[in-house]
């Protein structure tokens, strides 16, 4: 029966068992004792907790998402089953306002604007990229990179906005820390001669390598590797999951930069806020530790 509906035999064996057993189950009574169960009043568990109101209500003020204050909730009071919640549950209280738990005020800091959750289609993008010289291929970027065993390897882009405005992202692969760049234009002269003054800000053994797109705004990479020993490499054409960190950081950014904002108008210590927002958001794929913590771990360590 699971095979043939596509679910897990347990699934299967739960429905039989809360309906009366293989014998005695009967679809249409157990479809009419489902509605009645979903009926049943029941408060969410943030309803009944208002110090764990309280701190879902803090966090989203923040600009955290719903899954990073589960996965901090769970790691900042591990024992403690009353401090649990899921994300599902934080976004049911935002999005259904009936339920009364959270205000409505804070679906403006949720990074995606919609009133409802919707799954996100990815499409390709468009390879409108002239050609580079002697660019070296991600391929031949060596193993230790590929698998974030180390630190010291950053992945980098454009973040455009209107009137050719521009700012420059760089996240380390392995902590997942930001970065952001004020550059007046996407001449290569002015990217390259930005990127090296940047470079220069950290340790050697924290900034090996640059990954990039074909982007033209890195015609100049030989000039960036002459001044900073730093290797660049370039991923392939209209390939941007292989800068996955750095695309999705560019993601995040739009909840602060939304598409159609003239960039040119911030400072770099605004642009500094925002890095420093990231840097101390907690990331599932860090264990919920935040990119600032591992990263400033990895400069202690070089010291």
């Amino acid at each position: 029966m699971a095979t043939l509906l596509g679910r897990s035999p347990s699934t299967v064996s739960r429905e039989l068992s809360r309906n009366g057993g293989y014998d005695r189950y009967r679809a249409a009574l157990a479809d009419e004792t489902a509605w009645v169960r979903a009926r049943r009043p029941k408060r969410c568990k943030l309803a009944n907790n208002p110090l764990l109101q309280r701190a879902v209500a803090s966090k989203l003020r923040l600009n955290w998402a719903p899954e990073q204050i589960a996965g901090w909730l769970k790691r900042a009071r591990p024992g403690d089953e009353c401090y649990h919640v899921s994300h599902e549950t934080i976004y049911r209280s935002l999005f259904v306002q009936a339920r009364g738990v959270l205000k409505k005020e804070l679906l403006g800091h949720l990074r995606s604007k919609r009133t409802i959750r919707r799954s996100q289609r990815t499409d390709p993008n468009v390879d409108r990229r002239g050609q580079i010289k002697d660019i070296v291929s991600i391929r031949e970027r060596p193993a230790a990179v590929e698998d974030r065993a180390v630190p010291g390897h950053w992945e980098g882009d454009l973040l455009s906005g209107s009137k050719n405005s521009y700012i420059a992202t760089l996240v380390e692969r392995h902590t997942r820390y930001v970065m952001l760049v004020k550059i007046a234009n996407k001449d290569t002269q002015t990217v390259v001669s930005a990127l090296i003054k940047q470079a220069k800000k950290l340790p050697n053994e924290l900034y090996k390598s640059l990954t990039w797109d074909r982007g033209k705004e890195l015609t100049d990479h030989r000039r960036f590797t002459f001044a900073t020993n730093i290797d660049v490499y370039f991923c392939d054409p209209q390939s941007p999951w292989q800068r996955g960190s750095n695309e999705n950081t560019n993601g995040l950014l739009r909840q602060y930069f939304p598409k159609g904002t003239n960039l040119s108008v911030y400072s770099q210590t605004h642009l500094n806020k925002v890095a420093r927002q990231l840097n101390e958001r907690p990331r599932k794929t860090l264990q919920f530790e935040t990119p600032a913590e591992r990263f400033n771990a990895c400069v202690a360590s070089t010291g």
